[in-house]
């Protein structure tokens, strides 16, 4: 992965938007998240559009199916060069599995265990009772049994899931700065908490993309991401 942790969420369906975004951000992160608002949007011709100003891709699909159908939509991507990609844990091990074997060398596969936007309460609604990171170490366990790399957890789990799976990949979103709103997201930490926690990937959104002087919100959370380091 990149040397910078942090990874800017373009959320945006706009690609004029999202590369005017990358641009300006480019000197103070390690990469970008393009989701499914910007995916469905602008589809692979515009990943190879963000693909061209050189900063490393996380598309984030989520992708949960059968795991025939997740296979062949992995395979579908091949030529996008991507540094990251996303599965559903939820889909079950043999998807995974699948998932896994259709993947690229090149591309580091991850599963996506508890949405940071869902709490207790949230996911008791769904028929899973007890708290949130006892389900989050179910389908860490699952995603390392499939072969993946990792998987996106809130910043809450990392250091539990780390301590068994020392070479996993924990990539992180809900991450606000001190003083930032959480807006719809339950389960947030600071960034330079969550780097400390054990996270390798640092998804920020809208403190960065919202911020008056993006540049600016993505120099700040470096730095405190650098000071946090020198303590």
């Amino acid at each position: 992965m990149a040397a910078n942790p942090v990874w800017v969420a373009l959320d945006t369906p706009d690609p004029a938007r999202a590369e005017a975004l990358a641009q300006t951000v480019a000197p103070h992160v390690g990469g970008v998240k393009l989701g499914l608002e910007f995916f469905m949007a602008n589809g692979p011709a515009g990943v190879r559009r963000i693909g061209e100003l050189g900063l490393p891709i996380f598309l984030d699909v989520k992708l949960h199916d059968i795991p025939n159908t997740v296979a062949g939509a992995i395979r579908s991507l091949a030529g996008l060069d991507l540094a990251l990609l996303n599965v559903h844990a939820g889909g079950g091990l043999a998807m995974m599995a699948a998932a896994r074997a259709a993947c690229p060398s090149t591309t580091k596969l991850v599963a996506v265990t508890v949405l940071t936007s869902l709490d207790e309460a949230d996911l008791s609604t769904t028929g899973v009772f007890g708290d949130p990171a006892g389900q989050v170490q179910r389908l860490a366990a699952l995603a390392r049994e499939a072969g993946l790399d990792g998987v996106v957890c809130s910043a809450h789990e990392v250091a539990l899931l780390k301590a068994h799976w020392a070479q996993g990949l924990f990539v992180v979103p809900g991450l606000r700065p001190a003083g930032a709103e959480a807006g719809d997201q339950k389960r947030v930490m600071a960034p330079a908490d969550a780097l400390k926690a054990g996270a390798g990937v640092l998804v920020v959104g809208r403190p960065i993309t919202a911020a008056p002087d993006p540049a600016a919100a993505a120099a700040a959370i470096a730095a405190s991401l650098a000071a946090a380091a020198g303590d």
